[in-house]
């Protein structure tokens, strides 16, 4: 019998995942996994269960929100197994479950892990430490971890639009130097992101063709700090229309790797999750580097796993 390991924060999103845990656990027991179960109760303890228990597994299926999967892929791959992971999505706004079209009802999201296939996934380390999805900086940035949880699961998306706006007077530009393998990029910014997503901090958006979450590339996007109304102006356009790459108050690329040089207590977030800054920050794409399970008829999937070692397994 095959074995499968459910990592489940049980205080996600509107704890929704709760009701239904013994339909998740009867669909992986019908599918063939003798399934165990580990709740964590605090920061870090997904890191923790997958780094110490997944290698004795055939699946690991995360229940949370992107905090908890960002923690449970950098356990597996700390451990260096190479299990496919299967995410529940059952956090406030899942940017990352968005960008794959993982479906946002429990049920069929377990369905689509027992019954689908495994493809494979870009990953990012900043410094030491993994992030699944996105790394970013400035505005918006704190949105992610101040907004208070009861209000993430009353108001979902809209708390973080609310929580945005209110950063908005106290912005302060911000000063740092970007090289990667084709240029330099330098000066003040009111924000910056190293995603590879379609959805950023649940308000910034890619159009999906823009993105592939396993070319081996982020989507970088850096705002400039306006110097007057105009400028602000433009910038508010960009967003609106996701028209970034002809903005002048913006530079967006791709990249692989990237050598940030900042103020070392501009503080980041990984994936909605709170990172300390650093004076010398190395950002790496590591490709390939985890497998997850998307359902065979996932077009979302197909679209942001574009590459040849992807096509034609859904």
């Amino acid at each position: 019998m095959k074995r499968a390991l459910v990592i489940i924060n049980p205080c996600a999103g509107t704890r929704q995942a709760n009701r239904h845990f013994v339909q998740i656990t009867d669909i992986l027991c019908k599918a063939g996994y003798e399934t165990v179960v580990a709740t964590t109760a605090g920061r870090g303890d997904g890191t923790e269960i997958a780094r110490t228990r997944s290698r004795k597994f055939d699946l690991v299926v995360c229940i949370g929100g992107d905090g908890t999967f960002n923690e449970v892929v950098a356990g597996v791959l700390e451990s260096g197994s190479k299990v496919p992971i299967g995410y529940i999505p059952a956090g406030s706004t899942n940017d990352f479950g968005a960008s794959l079209g993982l479906s946002k009802n429990i049920i069929q999201a377990t369905k689509d892990i027992v019954m689908g296939v495994p493809v494979t996934l870009d990953i990012g380390s900043f410094n030491d430490r993994y992030f699944s999805y996105v790394a970013s900086f400035g505005a918006f940035t704190a949105t992610s971890y101040s907004v208070p949880q009861d209000l993430k699961n009353t108001l979902g998306h809209l708390a973080y639009i609310l929580e945005g706006i209110r950063d908005i007077p106290s912005i302060k530009p911000l000063k740092l130097r970007v090289r990667n393998e084709v240029g330099v990029y330098g000066g003040e910014y009111i924000f910056g992101a190293v995603c590879n997503s379609t959805s950023m901090g649940g308000i910034i958006t890619l159009d999906k063709k823009l993105v592939d979450m396993n070319d081996g590339l982020f989507e970088v996007l850096l705002i400039r700090s306006p110097r007057n109304i105009f400028e602000l102006t433009q910038i508010t356009m960009a967003l609106t229309q996701g028209k970034y790459k002809e903005c002048p108050m913006m530079s967006f690329f791709s990249s692989g790797n990237l050598h940030i040089e900042a103020d070392p207590d501009m503080p980041w977030t990984l994936d909605g999750e709170y990172q300390p800054g650093s004076e010398e920050i190395s950002i790496r794409n590591n490709k390939s580097a985890i497998r997850i399970m998307v359902g065979r008829d996932n077009a979302a999937a197909q679209d942001v796993l574009r590459i040849a070692g992807n096509k034609g397994k859904l």
